[in-house]
């Protein structure tokens, strides 16, 4: 089964204790790309400008990425730049130039209009409806958001969730969508919204899968050395829904399985910087984390 994914593509610099890149590729539908294209084909739609390097492309064109909805505008590359310190988990942006993203309107080939497996990234909601009405018959719709368009856009946001199964976010941002401190009463209440399927991304801590009334904790992967944690959530939804879409299955406990394979191609993306790492893994090798993590959280129970 193949998967579209809509978001951005990005030229990154990113400074961290280890190191630094500068006009390094990233963006969401490029980490995305990059880890679902290990299980299932890929349809990327995004908008570059005319001095985007075409050969950083190139790997994935290899992996069963299509760009045939890549589009070349004219002008800038959407370009971004962070630096972290010793918390990996805090941030700080050093700048964002949106150049040709700030007009990005997507643009679905008729190729693409009969994906099944669909992940709408972070842009804002009416982007995602409007990606959402070009869309035939999907399976499985997968959004991801942020706290910006909670508090920019909410009935827009409320709105495409209607339409969508399964919602990738962090825990404050539950907290926030559904105005509730309580994340079990959170989680609920945004599912009342649509998604019947939550996927809470904890950082460092792993993440919380809700579906239905069935919960499932998976834990990030110890890891010695982290270089670069920039990109690692869009990773985590390509391994999930590479996964989904490769089995084509949307059972309770299949969801826990994708939900792993995206905690372990994630835990892969960290350890270099932007997608160096992700570019030549072999299927041993995530196959074996896969164990790893089962490994981790299984245990006896008879006591």
């Amino acid at each position: 089964m193949s998967i579209l994914v809509v978001g951005s593509a990005a030229l990154d610099t990113v400074e961290t204790p280890f190191g630094s890149v500068e006009d390094a590729l990233g963006g969401s539908a490029i980490y995305f790309s990059a880890a679902a294209s290990y299980f299932a084909p890929v349809n990327l739609v995004a908008v570059v400008g005319d001095d985007f390097p075409r050969e950083q492309i190139e790997f994935l064109k290899k992996k069963n990425v299509d760009f045939s909805g890549l589009e070349v505008a004219n002008g800038k590359t959407f370009r971004w730049g962070g630096k972290y310190g010793f918390d990996l988990n805090e941030r700080d942006t050093l700048f964002t130039h949106l150049n040709v993203f700030e007009k990005f309107e997507p643009k679905i080939p008729d190729s693409y209009k009969n994906s099944e497996y669909i992940f709408l990234a972070n842009i804002g909601p009416d982007l995602q409806m409007d990606v959402l009405k070009q869309i035939q018959a999907p399976k499985l719709v997968a959004l991801d958001t942020m706290n910006y368009w909670i508090g920019g856009n909410l009935p827009a946001l409320r709105e495409t969730l209607k339409r969508v199964d399964v919602l990738i976010i962090n825990d404050s941002e539950v907290r926030q969508l559904a105005n509730e401190a309580n994340l079990v009463k959170a989680s609920k209440i945004v599912q009342e919204m649509g998604p019947k399927t939550l996927i809470i991304k904890k950082g460092e801590h792993g993440a919380l899968l809700i579906a239905r009334n069935s919960f499932f904790w998976a834990p990030a992967y110890p890891l010695e050395i982290i270089y670069d944690p920039t990109g690692a959530g869009d990773t985590f939804a390509g391994g999930f829904m590479g996964y989904m879409a490769k089995s084509d299955d949307i059972s309770i406990d299949n969801l826990k399985r994708a939900v792993v394979f995206g905690s372990a191609m994630a835990s892969f993306c960290v350890e270099k910087f932007s997608l160096e790492r992700l570019k030549n893994l072999s299927d041993e090798e995530i196959r074996t984390r896969f164990k790893e993590f089962w490994q981790m959280t299984n245990f006896d129970p008879n006591v």
